[in-house]
């Protein structure tokens, strides 16, 4: 009577987008359920679902908003669990699946190498396998050197050495991952003037958050061999060029309007070092870390807004980071200047960009818009709290910052799902969301007459 088809015959009907969708829900649902035995916590602490569910996905799309205290709550074991679903949430699940695949000698077909291309937002199958080799190999090298200079550091503050690079590794994962959780519950307002724990968390964050494809081709211009090569000058992709730029004028242009911006207020009575460190670091963090060395409710108003605008903007892709990305940014910046102009072809760097790389930037950019308005339309009528706290909360979860003005843990359950799901998007970007819905192509052989529209 019926055709049934068996469900792994339709599990191979799906699109890229629509498994690597599939896989980070079922990854929220292992780890939730994870989350929820009673080892990961310390003794007597009793922990609502929808907060074990926040977590999860909150630590997943590595984001750091949190409803509990995260050192009171998890044991020594608990945190380490943590760490793991953080270090899922930052290379990406694909990674570490094909990670595993390689260790049991499964071989790497065209599929798994979709899937690690669309995870990864890359735009070709070559060298994909290499590439995730490339990244665990990075990041495990930069988290090693980060615990043990963090751990050795700690030693000062902590009774026992278990518990200084306890710390050292929860710190660095953290950092790396840019995940914004913190062991201690006012972050790293007890470092506020310690600039070496400072200084490596920020690089940390910078490494996690620039992009792993920056990240390898930095390694491979530091190893190479001008002899071997003939003297032939080593030549960055145009994408390394761009993020890296766009990303290092953000932190600087964001520096120096965080202390513009409250320089007659919370840096009026602040020295030059003490402040270049407090504005740095928060401009840092915005990129999409979360981790903060003051209370950021001391900032007016004006930098609330301008936080929430870094961090709508976000990281770059293929990293740890969330929002926009900084490459729709940067290309959305540039084609508003080139049209401006009279210009016609949007060109970097001596590159020109391709048309269809435009239009997905224009529409990241006005989807991304839609969805933090929508979803602060909606939390702004259940919540009592103020635009401006909403907003920084709205944009937190989508850019997977977790920097908040302390209302997380008083919003209603309701609104705890709007961020989830935020913060879910923010993760996987918007333009694999996007291609989730995405049909087969239709037939486009017809034509139909053009037509000038009037606009603006």
């Amino acid at each position: 009577m019926f055709n049934k088809q068996p469900p792994s015959s339709l599990f191979h009907r799906l699109s890229p987008a629509q498994i690597l969708l599939s896989y980070y829900l079922i990854a929220i649902i292992i780890s939730a359920a994870i989350l929820s035995l009673p080892f990961v916590y310390k003794q007597g602490v009793d922990i609502a679902f929808i907060d074990i569910l926040f977590t999860a996905v909150s630590a997943l799309s590595v984001t750091g908003l949190t409803t509990i205290s995260i050192g009171d709550s998890f044991s020594t074991i608990g945190l380490f669990v943590l760490a793991i679903i953080l270090h899922l949430g930052a290379v990406g699940l694909m990674t570490v699946s094909t990670l595993i695949w390689l260790a049991i000698g499964k071989k790497i077909g065209l599929s798994e190498r979709r899937l690690i291309m669309t995870d990864q937002n890359q735009t070709t199958f070559g060298g994909m396998v290499q590439m995730v080799k490339e990244i665990i190999y990075v990041v495990l090298i930069i988290e090693c050197i980060g615990v043990v200079l963090l751990g050795t550091h700690f030693l000062k503050y902590f009774p026992t050495v278990s518990e200084a690079y306890l710390h050292g590794f929860f710190g660095t994962i953290s950092a790396i991952s840019n995940a914004g959780f913190s062991i201690e519950n006012n972050s790293l307002i007890n470092y506020s003037h310690d600039y070496f724990v400072q200084s490596i968390i920020m690089f940390l964050i910078i490494f996690g958050a620039i992009g792993f494809p920056v990240l390898i081709e930095i390694k491979a211009f530091l190893l190479w061999n001008r002899k071997k090569k003939r003297n032939r000058r080593f030549r960055f992709s145009l994408f390394a060029k761009l993020t890296t730029t766009t990303f290092f004028i953000l932190i600087i242009v964001g520096t120096i309007l965080i202390y513009l911006l409250d320089m007659n207020h919370f840096f009026i009575d602040k020295g030059w070092l003490e402040s270049f460190f407090y504005a740095l670091f928060q401009s840092v963090t915005t990129r999409s870390s979360g981790l903060s060395t003051m209370d950021i409710g001391m900032f007016t108003e004006s930098n609330h807004l301008l936080l929430s605008l870094l961090m709508f903007i976000g990281a770059s892709p293929s990293s740890a980071g969330g929002g926009i990305r900084t490459t729709t940014f940067a290309l959305v910046v540039i084609f508003i200047i080139t049209y401006a102009r009279g210009g016609k072809k949007i060109r970097v760097f001596n590159r020109e960009i391709y048309d269809e790389d435009l239009l997905k930037a224009v529409t990241v950019m006005i989807l991304a818009i839609g969805f933090v308005f929508v979803s602060l339309l909606i939390i702004s009528i259940i919540e009592p709290f103020t635009m401006t706290q909403l907003f920084l909360e709205v944009t937190s979860a989508f850019g997977t910052v977790g920097l908040s003005l302390g209302v997380t843990n008083e919003l209603t359950w309701f609104s705890k799902v709007i961020l989830m799901i935020l913060m879910f998007i923010g993760r996987i970007g918007v333009v694999t969301f996007l291609l989730s819905f995405r049909k087969e192509k239709q037939n486009e052989g017809v034509r139909y007459p053009k037509e000038r529209m009037i606009i603006g």
